[in-house]
């Protein structure tokens, strides 16, 4: 939301918007000249205003909403605002379960760093351009499509990615089958003028491999791919893996960032980049310095040889990858504090999470961050434990302040503290960042 209402401010609209706090992203806007309230009041939305935008987040009964259609004001989701974005430029879409964050920054670096001067519509703030959004002069557009609730068919894309389909986001598709047919009819969205270049690891995206619109291109680790890597050595917080195009080695690639997903992820930006005539070169001289997008493997900080990372894996197959990661990059103990994400995704996944642990030294849970959601009867934190392999070491703490005091007691030099969830728990990890360092502070001046 607040990507799009920064380009709709460099368009030289008038934007004004509601959050329930005060954020980076709210500051950021308010001094590139929108009005931000905090808070959700009817009064927040004025007789004048032409369009109310709103995320999927947002209820029916919500109180700006109401006044909205009282004033006959048009509401219209995020997605069709974005869709109207698309129609001066051809739009790259990235969608998928997992990486399409980090995807579509790396798609965006290449590009921007290559002169295409894009349009930028991200997920998560991306580093390379200190925010997650920017308005370009160029052909192309480069969005992150969210398909949590069906809502990415409202787009207009020229060519599409896909990093992986999985079984999230049931509670708005009801099974499987309808997920993998909203990203098939999302692939048939695209020009046939355009490329659809999908990640064939993954089982569900080849069955997209029929419906394809334009060019297809094909990327991956495990199954025969156009783009491929091969050889992949880790080396502290970065990786490195051989290339190959259609069985043939184009070069080397290295990466600042660990783990061998973002090696996948980095193959999408090499296929978007070479099909739009960037040379492989260019390409990876982008990548290897490629910073990473936040919340994404995030080094918060290091305080007395204790690295604290925080990352916004939320669902299984994130969490096993960002867990794999950081044990090939850090040789010392791991100790994970995980907030999950929503009553309807603890519900439905509770046993894959309880199965995702394997590589903590020690885990930590948190109550279910509601993320707007109602409780659900039965479901709980304990929904985890209780299908938890007796070889994890776990411990249900309640509330950010009693956790950071259990970590004060039980974290040593060279440990790893990881802060995993969509939620709000990478404050934890700040907050023990925080106290070490006056801790050691005082010991210095004793």
């Amino acid at each position: 939301m607040s990507g799009i209402a920064k380009v709709l401010l460099e368009l030289g609209y008038r934007v004004s918007g509601s959050d329930l706090h005060t954020s980076e992203a709210t500051e950021r806007l308010n001094q590139s000249g929108a009005q931000v309230f905090i808070g959700h009041k009817a009064e927040n939305v004025q007789e004048g205003v032409d369009t109310v935008v709103i995320s999927s987040a947002i209820p029916e009964k919500n109180t700006e909403i109401q006044r909205a259609k009282k004033l006959n004001i048009p509401v219209i989701q995020r997605a069709e605002m974005l869709s109207k974005l698309m129609e001066k430029q051809k739009a790259i879409c990235i969608a998928g379960a997992h990486g399409k964050t980090t995807t579509t920054s790396m798609i965006a670096s290449v590009l921007e760093k290559n002169n295409f001067d894009p349009t930028i519509v991200v997920g998560g703030e991306l580093n390379d351009i200190g925010g997650n959004a920017k308005l370009g002069r160029g052909e192309y557009l480069v969005a992150e499509a969210d398909e949590s609730d069906g809502s990415f068919l409202k787009l207009k894309p020229w060519s599409t990615v896909i990093t992986n389909i999985e079984n999230d986001h049931l509670d708005h598709y009801g099974s499987m089958d309808k997920i993998i047919d909203a990203f098939k009819d999302f692939v048939n969205l695209g020009s046939p003028e355009g490329f659809t270049v999908l990640c064939v690891d993954n089982f569900f995206v080849r069955q997209l491999l029929e419906h394809v619109p334009g060019k297809l291109i094909t990327y991956g680790l495990k199954e025969k791919a156009h783009y491929m890597a091969k050889n992949i050595i880790h080396h502290g917080l970065g990786t490195r893996a051989e290339v190959y195009y259609k069985e043939e080695l184009l070069g080397f690639l290295e990466l600042k960032v660990p783990g061998k997903h973002n090696i996948i992820n980095a193959l999408a930006a090499i296929a978007v980049g070479r099909e739009l005539g960037l040379t492989f070169q260019e390409i990876v001289e982008v990548l290897k310095d490629f910073q990473g997008a936040q919340r994404r493997f995030q080094v918060l900080g290091t305080v007395n040889n204790i690295l604290v990372v925080d990352d916004y894996a939320h669902h299984p197959t994130e969490i096993k990858a960002t867990l794999e990661a950081a044990r090939n990059s850090h040789s010392g103990r791991i100790v994970v504090v995980f907030q999950p994400h929503r009553y309807t995704r603890t519900k439905f996944l509770a046993e894959e999470f309880a199965q995702s642990f394997n590589e903590a030294d020690l885990l930590i849970l948190d109550d279910i961050y509601a993320a707007g959601e109602k409780p659900i009867p039965g479901v709980s934190v304990q929904n985890i434990m209780d299908n938890l392999p007796d070889t994890v070491n776990a411990k249900y703490i309640k509330g950010r302040e009693a956790i950071v005091e259990y970590l004060l007691t039980i974290v040593k030099p060279g440990d790893l503290v990881l802060t995993l969830g969509a939620g709000d728990v990478w404050k934890a990890g700040v907050e023990l960042l925080e106290v070490i360092s006056q801790q050691e502070n005082l010991k210095a001046s004793v």
